[in-house]
């Protein structure tokens, strides 16, 4: 069998292919031609009121601002890290203890007061209040959590508020 013959005896068969096959290919055409004119509307809308020039103009703009904001943001994290470096040596834990110095007085007027940075670096201020000398002020200096003097049990006390402070750079 030729091929002729094989085409004459299925020519009812090969005729439905190639309608099924065109009407395929037109439903892809229109489907296409509906996706072209949605994206023709959204191009006219994005372009409706601007020229091509001046739509080039407003994104160099635009570029240069992200360029700035980039700019500013770097110099932002350079300040940040300088104020960040200079919070390690600025007070940042703080205790306090009132207490009454004489048995006889009352009203806890005297008070050690403890104040450190972040590496527990810093002094303990004692004030013993006496209402008949007066106030009198001590000053111990504080490194690394510990005093080279000996510290009263109120300074103690003081200090270790201080020490387990939470600040919130922690």
């Amino acid at each position: 069998m030729n091929l002729i013959e094989l085409i004459e005896q299925n020519t009812e068969y090969i005729i439905i292919g190639l309608a099924a096959l065109s009407l395929l290919l037109l439903i892809i055409v229109i489907v296409l031609m509906i996706k072209q004119r949605i994206l023709n509307k959204k191009y006219q809308k994005f372009m409706k009121g601007a020229k091509g020039k001046n739509l080039e103009e407003t994104i160099l703009k635009r570029f240069t601002e992200i360029d700035n904001l980039i700019n500013d943001n770097i110099s932002i994290h350079n300040k940040i890290d300088k104020i960040n470096e200079s919070l390690l040596t600025t007070i940042q834990k703080i205790g306090i203890v009132k207490y009454d110095a004489f048995m006889e007085m009352g009203g806890k007027l005297s008070f050690v007061l403890a104040l450190l940075d972040q590496n527990n670096d810093g002094f303990i201020l004692n004030s013993v209040h006496s209402s008949r000398e007066g106030c009198y002020t001590y000053l111990k200096e504080i490194i690394k959590g510990e005093s080279f003097l000996e510290l009263s049990s109120d300074e103690r006390s003081a200090l270790d508020q201080a020490i387990n402070y939470n600040t919130f750079m922690e």
